[in-house]
């Protein structure tokens, strides 16, 4: 089985076994955070998760959540952040997710938060790498000791659908969790927990690697913790399920009960980047079917579609860029 497939049925068996919001493809590295993605992501809900469910179903930015605008309090807008174009997309995208708010007062523009955010609202981060094919490790081992020790995320999990031998716990770090999971039956066997990581304390993490060098940042208690947050943030917003507009517009395509993309003429999950198109010998070309991931989404999770009250887009926003 493919990797995508592999990772689509662990997120859907998560996410139906446990009360917790999973996401896919989010970025792991603190000092470099485009520099490794983790395959999945679980958030573990904490004390105030109902508030920030009922503020937004988009992610909400950083730099917004940690500024000087407040829920009871407007700020102009100039002085929002450094004002810069940066800046001015911060607010852009903190007011399409419903965050902040633009007042008009005098001719001029400010912005307030529409409500305060809350802390203590997720609990524990867990990242799993998935390798479902473990004689296909790849950089499996570099992946997991980076994971390690930056220690960004509370625990680290491997997944495979091989069978699990003592020679690949070797090779692999001992704090890191594995699971044996059958995508096709769902049964998933902890063959090791994984062991809690240091969140709390600072990190080292490679930048840049070379024959017999590899140079490493120190990434403190203060940057992993905005960078963990930004992670909680995209994992709420983002979810695990392909965007409707993924999917191709071939008559063999449907979605799943739990809306992943199927195709009736291979008896299989799909990926649509790799799999669909004009190249496939059976594609029959056919109106895009009607797909709603973010229904199935709201059904199968805590996450909130449409929470009362929360603000939407503002009409006219084009014209504060």
């Amino acid at each position: 089985m493919d990797e995508f497939r592999f990772e689509l049925a662990l997120c859907s068996h998560l996410e139906s076994e446990t009360e917790t919001i999973v996401a896919r493809q989010l970025g792991g590295a603190v000092a470099r955070p485009g520099a490794r993605v983790v395959d999945i992501v679980v958030l573990q809900p904490g004390d105030q998760f109902d508030m920030r469910a009922r503020l937004s179903p988009n992610a909400v930015p950083t730099s917004a959540i940690e500024s000087d605008v407040g829920a009871g309090q407007a700020v102009p807008r100039r002085d929002v952040l450094d004002g810069s174009s940066h800046a001015r997309r911060v607010v852009e995208t903190a007011v399409e997710a419903g965050y902040f708010q633009i007042e008009r007062r005098d001719g001029r523009e400010w912005v307030r938060a529409t409500a305060r955010y809350p802390e203590g609202w997720y609990d524990r981060l867990t990242a799993i790498e998935n390798k479902p094919d473990l004689a296909k490790p790849g950089d499996l081992e570099r992946q997991l000791t980076h994971d390690v020790t930056v220690g960004l995320f509370d625990e680290v999990v491997m997944a495979t659908n091989s069978h699990v031998t003592r020679a690949h716990l070797n090779r692999i770090p001992d704090a890191v969790g594995v699971w044996q999971f059958d995508p096709e039956t769902g049964e998933r066997t902890v063959v090791r927990d994984p062991s809690p990581l240091p969140v709390d304390e600072p990190g080292v993490e490679p930048v840049d690697r070379r024959p017999l060098r590899t140079d490493v940042a120190i990434v403190g208690p203060e940057e992993k913790r905005r960078r963990r947050l930004t992670i909680a943030e995209r994992a709420y917003g983002k979810g695990w399920r392909p965007k409707a507009d993924a999917y191709p517009e071939c008559t063999h395509v449907e979605a799943t009960e739990d809306c992943r993309p199927y195709c009736s003429q291979f008896d299989r999950v799909v990926d649509p980047g790799t799999d669909c198109g004009t190249d496939c010998p059976a594609f029959e070309r056919e109106s895009t079917p009607t797909i709603d991931p973010e229904a199935a989404r709201a059904e199968r999770s805590p996450w909130i579609r449409d929470p009362p009250g929360a603000l939407h887009r503002q009409v006219g926003l084009d014209r504060f860029g």
